[in-house]
């Protein structure tokens, strides 16, 4: 009972944190989700053939959740381009599909590395202040059809809602970063509901997963994760406004240059 209150502590812990990095920094939850699940995981023994698969998929079900309260808000702002999301979304789908897919067939080990190069490239972009310099115009049903099977089908192999994909690919479209970041929070949903699906029936008859895990989807986790993402990412949004940003988000790229080379070498 004891260990259980501990790992329950642990996913409230992670949630909080997730969440306050969230609203503070823009960052998706994934990106701190899924390795802290992975070590958790490790240290409740997880078969480690299905513990990158079972972190990947628990973190897209919880962005599910949280990012309901997020497209919410920025609906009421008017700053969502419903449009654009709606030519994206078809391509979102099959691709977030596809990636669960190919996740189920990658190794642990494998899914593991494509992860961390992943992280170190986030980070990159994060620690430099890279951003796409404004080139065209959005293309054309089957250009936006392919962006968005790519950004899905990336978004469900790491586990993230897709913001350090959408932002950029919209930005370099000349979409406003304000509503850039609002239609991205947007394409999360479909992005997480199509991902989570994949990797709860590709999961569905995987051995060694623990109890209470539907496909690679664990319960416990994804309850005690959401319960405190969900009400610490305003106080992030609120601390944005009084703590300096800028450097935290290099604070935070060292932070996850950290997490990807220990993954990559590990």
């Amino acid at each position: 009972m004891e260990s259980l209150l501990s790992t329950l502590l642990l996913y409230l812990t992670l949630g909080a944190f997730a969440g306050v990095m969230a609203g503070l920094l823009g960052v998706g939850g994934g990106l701190i989700i899924v390795p802290v699940l992975a070590w958790i995981f490790h240290h409740q023994q997880v078969n480690d053939a299905v513990i990158m698969h079972l972190a990947i998929g628990t973190s897209l079900a919880t962005i599910v959740v949280t990012s309901i309260s997020s497209v919410r808000a920025h609906h009421r702002r008017g700053a969502v381009l419903w449009r654009v999301f709606w030519r994206l979304t078809p391509g979102i789908i099959i691709g977030a599909w596809v990636g669960a897919v190919i996740a189920d067939l990658l190794p642990s080990a494998v899914l593991s590395k494509v992860f961390a190069l992943f992280v170190l490239t986030v980070a990159a972009q994060m620690g430099f202040g890279a951003k796409p310099a404004p080139h065209r115009e959005l293309p054309g049903a089957v250009g936006m059809a392919a962006a968005g099977g790519i950004i899905g089908a990336v978004s469900a192999i790491v586990g993230i809602g897709g913001g350090s994909l959408t932002v950029p690919f919209l930005t370099w479209c000349n979409i406003a970063m304000r509503q850039a970041v609002a239609t991205s929070a947007a394409c999360g949903l479909p992005i997480a509901l199509a991902g989570a699906f994949g990797f709860i029936v590709t999961g569905l008859n995987a051995a060694s997963l623990p109890s209470w895990s539907l496909g690679y989807v664990y319960g416990p986790a994804l309850l005690g994760i959401t319960v405190t993402s969900t009400l610490s990412a305003p106080l992030g949004a609120r601390l944005a406004h009084t703590l300096p940003t800028d450097m935290l988000k290099k604070v935070f790229a060292v932070f996850l240059a950290l997490v990807g080379a220990r993954m990559l070498l590990s």
